[in-house]
C-alpha cells in the first residue's frame, strides 16, 4: 500500500515510521527519536531537489547491488582477489603463495597459536589474519549479500579444514 510521506509528500511503499508517521526511507534516516524533536523536523521546510537526488543515488545504488548479486550468483568475485589468489585472463586462479592459506588454516587449529603470533609469522595484521580465516573463496565459494554461491574458482582449502576453522573462531568468540 503506497503512502506519503509526512515530512516531503513522496509516495513510496515504505512503512510507518516514527511515532506511527508514515516516512520515506530518506526522511526515516535523517528523523530524530525523540518524540518533540521529531514533531519539530516534521515541521521543516524541505528542499524536494536535495532529496530527489538522494533517491536518485538510491537507485543507482539498488541496480548496483542487483548486478553484483547476479555476478556473485555465476560464482564470480567482485573484489579484488583474496591472498593466496590472482587473477589471471579475467579468472580467479591460485596464486604462487596458494599453499600458504592452507599453513594459516593448519597453525590456526594447534592450540598454543594466537591470532597475534600468527599475523606476525605471515606478515599480516590481526584484521587480515581474521578476514582470511572466515573467507568463503578459499573452499570454492562466493559470499555476497549474506549469500553463499558456487564459485567459478579453485577451492585452496578442503570444506572440512574450513568448518573446523569455524568452529574454533565460533568457540573463542572471535568476529
Amino acid at each position: 500500500m503506497k503512502t506519503k510521506c509526512a515530512k516531503c509528500g513522496y509516495e513510496s511503499e515504505d512503512n510507518l515510521g516514527k511515532f506511527q508517521t508514515p516516512l520515506c526511507n530518506i526522511c526515516f534516516r535523517f528523523a530524530p527519536n525523540e518524540e518533540k524533536k521529531f514533531k519539530e523536523y516534521i515541521l521543516e521546510k524541505i528542499d524536494g531537489k536535495l532529496l530527489n537526488t538522494f533517491r536518485k543515488f538510491s537507485e543507482v545504488g539498488n541496480l548496483q547491488k542487483k548486478g553484483m548479486l547476479a555476478k556473485a550468483s555465476q560464482g564470480l568475485i567482485m573484489s579484488r582477489p583474496p591472498f593466496g589468489y590472482k587473477f589471471e585472463n579475467g579468472n580467479l586462479v591460485p596464486a604462487p603463495n596458494f599453499q600458504e592459506v592452507e599453513e594459516i588454516f593448519e597453525e590456526f587449529l594447534k592450540k598454543d597459536v594466537s591470532l597475534t603470533k600468527l599475523a606476525k609469522k605471515h606478515g599480516l595484521s590481526v584484521n587480515g589474519l581474521k578476514k582470511i580465516l572466515k573467507n568463503f573463496t578459499y573452499i570454492g565459494k562466493v559470499k555476497f549479500n549474506n549469500q553463499i554461491h558456487e564459485g567459478k574458482h579453485k577451492p585452496i582449502i578442503s570444506s572440512t579444514l574450513f568448518n573446523h576453522v569455524q568452529n574454533k573462531l565460533e568457540r573463542l568468540g572471535i568476529k
